[in-house]
């Protein structure tokens, strides 16, 4: 069992993982390049007001320059987000298919309906209350966004649960309170909502996201289901 979960989740991971790259390269990351133009551009006026502490911290700032690394644009930047992606891919894929042994689908086609659960878990719900940011954007403190991230998707989780599996109206009853809850209690918010990138392109980043992200979770489940259905027919 423990191997073909390893395996389910190898296989669909890097596919999933390849899907997800090709898509962030030819529409999410020139997104997040065009942004950081508007990042990286200072007002002459905070040039002049920032050059004396720029001058004090020089030598400061230079020692961390040295030792910070970030991949340049073109193939390092894509093979550095396609490897972080198999990453998150994989472990998806494990998720995946640790439930299966669970609840296995029948049909290869019920894995798309896994894959959307997990894209409303980790991607739809907590984009309801915290989108998808552009470099440059105002964001609340980082620790509160974690937290309710994170309490997002294990409400989402719960409640999508209960509303496939829940034998009762109760249990179905509870699974839209559990959906509910985190956004009644609301994510997060900075003082001031402020972005240097124009409203058009925040606007075109959220939906490449989320769109992207459920193109992915599609992907992965359909891949999980078939290598999962794949490997159980020989002992059938």
């Amino acid at each position: 069992m423990i191997k073909r979960i390893a395996q389910t989740a190898g296989f669909a991971g890097l596919l999933a993982a390849i899907v997800l790259t090709l898509l962030q390269s030819l529409w999410v990351t020139p997104l997040i390049l065009q942004a950081e133009t508007y990042e990286n551009s200072e007002p002459a006026t905070e040039v002049v007001a920032e050059h004396s502490h720029a001058a004090d911290a020089a030598a400061h700032e230079h020692s961390h320059d040295a030792e910070a690394w970030s991949p340049e644009d073109g193939w390092q930047r894509v093979l550095s987000t396609g490897l972080s992606n198999l990453v998150v891919a994989v472990g998806f894929g494990l998720m995946l298919a640790g439930l299966f042994t669970l609840r296995a689908p029948n049909k290869t086609w019920q894995g798309l309906l896994w894959g959307l659960g997990g894209f409303a878990t980790f991607s739809l719900a907590p984009s309801a209350g915290l989108p998808p940011e552009l470099p440059g954007t105002a964001a609340a403190d980082l620790l509160l966004r974690q937290y309710w991230w994170i309490g997002t998707a294990l409400a989402t989780a719960g409640g999508l649960g209960l509303l496939a599996f829940g034998r009762n109206w109760a249990l179905r009853i509870g699974g839209l309170v559990l959906l509910a809850i985190p956004h009644l209690i609301g994510a997060p918010q900075p003082e001031v909502h402020e972005s240097l990138a124009p409203e058009a392109l925040e606007h075109e980043f959220i939906l490449a996201s989320l769109l992207t992200n459920a193109v992915f979770w599609s992907a992965l489940g359909l891949a999980a289901a078939w290598f999962a259905s794949r490997t159980k027919q020989p002992s059938a």
